[in-house]
């Protein structure tokens, strides 16, 4: 592990700016107490450069980022550019350009926090979804015919790899097997109705599962698993699904977890060298910007994310006892403008309580 922690930070749109800066903050005093210095580059990247120069993510910023392992991400999506311009041009360009083929989401109630299921624990919602990442309807194969006639066509076609598939699978297995829970692994698909490619899915789940004997699996149709993560959370421990469905329940998840303004995820490549990217999952926020209202917990959970992937897995410790210290103890809401601390304070009161 080296004593110098390199990162990449892109502030992005509306309210990113403001959370990324909580988030570097944090991740600055935890290295003083862990005895690492933290080199971070911001890039400008995001709805405001587009609206002034056209661009939404160059070449030049690809090979920039490529030299660093470790990218923590505010938010995209600006207000006065159409939806999907900025989300497809930055966010799935970096996550096929640098082949980040895991999304990871973990799913944990912290204490002090809400969920909208009656009776629910922290001790009943703390599992893991493992998105795969760079596939599936993702892919974007498609194309229209007669587009704009009443004729029109569009086709959508969804796209499954052996090799993809099989990596993606093996890393969800491996992160089963070395979890401190129960090691189960639940498989999320459809393969009653999509009989082609959940049949490939499903089939290389079954003969990896031949090498984890120590791993308990089982499958769930996406819709019973809706069902059930909302009815019995405390079911799952580390469910694996494909890209769509994963973009899906992840949400649902984020709201049983207390909202969106409390969920992280990393976008890994597990590979050596590989460029990893870590965020919060609630978006811009736009008519909070500037407002020092907004709630960090996501972005400074990411970048507990990022410390762990990066090899600092006591650091990350410290961080997430800190955010589990303030949610339960100080902090008197997780919404925006109502949790008793501006944006600034809450990321003082994280390194307090480090």
């Amino acid at each position: 592990m080296s004593n110098v922690l390199k990162l990449a930070v892109i502030g992005g749109d509306g309210t990113g700016p403001e959370v990324a800066s909580e988030g570097l903050k944090v991740l600055k005093a935890v290295g003083k107490l862990e005895g690492f210095s933290v080199d971070a580059t911001e890039f400008d990247i995001g709805g405001n450069r587009y609206l002034k120069t056209g661009e939404i993510l160059t070449e030049k910023d690809i090979e920039q980022l490529s030299g660093f392992k470790s990218i923590l991400l505010g938010a995209i999506g600006h207000p006065d550019v159409t939806p999907g311009i900025l989300e497809k041009g930055i966010l799935l360009t970096l996550r096929f350009r640098f082949d980040q083929y895991i999304n990871l989401r973990p799913v944990k109630l912290f204490p002090g926090v809400e969920t909208p299921l009656k009776n629910k624990t922290p001790d009943d919602i703390d599992f893991v979804v493992i998105r795969e990442n760079t596939e599936d309807m993702y892919a974007g194969v498609g194309g229209f015919m007669h587009k704009g006639t009443p004729q029109e066509v569009a086709t959508q076609t969804a796209i499954y790899t052996r090799n993809g598939t099989e990596r993606w699978l093996r890393w969800s297995f491996e992160y089963a097997r070395n979890r401190s829970r129960r090691k189960h692994l639940t498989l999320v698909g459809k393969t009653n109705v999509l009989t082609y490619g959940h049949d490939l899915i499903y089939r290389t789940f079954k003969e990896i599962a031949q090498e984890y004997p120590d791993v308990e699996t089982d499958y769930n149709n996406v819709d019973a698993c809706c069902m059930w993560m909302v009815k019995n959370p405390e079911y799952y421990d580390v469910i694996a699904t494909t890209n769509m469905f994963g973009d899906i329940i992840t949400d649902m998840a984020g709201i049983i977890q207390g909202g969106m303004g409390v969920a992280a995820g990393g976008n890994i490549n597990p590979e050596p060298g590989g460029v990893s990217m870590f965020e919060p999952m609630g978006g811009s926020a736009p008519k909070y910007t500037g407002k020092n209202v907004i709630n960090p917990i996501a972005t400074i959970s990411a970048a507990a994310m990022l410390l762990e992937n990066a090899g600092y897995s006591k650091a990350a410790e410290r961080v997430m006892k800190a955010i589990i210290a303030a949610t339960g103890t100080k902090m008197k809401s997780q919404a925006a403008g109502k949790m008793g601390y501006s944006t600034t304070e809450v990321g003082d009161l994280i390194c307090e309580l480090l």
